[in-house]
């Protein structure tokens, strides 16, 4: 496993086309849902949860995805709707992070959205820890009531990413990151 610190300076997002099986076993995706659940949740209100998708049930997410996508742009050829089809099914496996707020006096909606949010990256970082390829991502579809619906979130419930999980293919490059002089100011 690696340093800590230094995972966390050289983390790199893999796109899930990149990415390859298998994917976690059932001990790591424990893990990896575990240390998702480990984040800052101000009143202890658990705003989130996850749904995971592996084997069949990336295809049967995909034919949501695909059917909603086919009734809200019928001038779509069938190539563009298959794409819309394997949405989920480059990697071994996706994991939603479904984000919800519920009222209260002293945890504003902000910050319960944002402890989604960080159960996302957390579960980015395990992956990683274990040797996985790793991206948080979204999509026209995660935005979209249908697809939502259609893939068991309440009216209530918002999609806050994606994580996809597997092995890469091929070496990730960096992207150029923020210089801190130019993002950091002292009060």
């Amino acid at each position: 496993m690696p340093d800590a610190l230094e995972l966390l300076k050289t983390r790199r997002s893999v796109k899930p086309r990149d990415m390859t099986g298998p994917g976690p076993s059932p001990a790591e995706l424990e893990t990896i849902l575990t240390i998702g659940a480990r984040v800052p949740d101000h009143g202890r209100l658990v705003p989130w949860r996850f749904i995971v998708f592996e084997g069949d049930a990336r295809e049967r997410a995909g034919e949501v995805i695909a059917q909603v996508f086919a009734e809200k742009h019928p001038q779509a050829t069938a190539a563009e709707v298959d794409v819309e089809r394997r949405r989920l099914t480059d990697a071994p496996l996706v994991i939603g992070v479904v984000s919800f707020t519920k009222p209260h006096p002293k945890v504003p909606a902000l910050e319960q959205e944002l402890s989604a949010g960080a159960s996302a990256m957390n579960m980015v970082n395990a992956a990683t820890a274990l040797g996985y390829g790793a991206a948080w991502l979204t999509g026209w579809f995660a935005f979209d009531r249908d697809v939502l619906t259609g893939l068991g979130l309440k009216a209530d419930e918002k999609l806050a990413g994606l994580i996809y999980i597997g092995k890469a293919t091929k070496p990730t490059e960096d992207r150029p990151r923020p210089l801190l002089s130019e993002i950091v100011t002292r009060f």
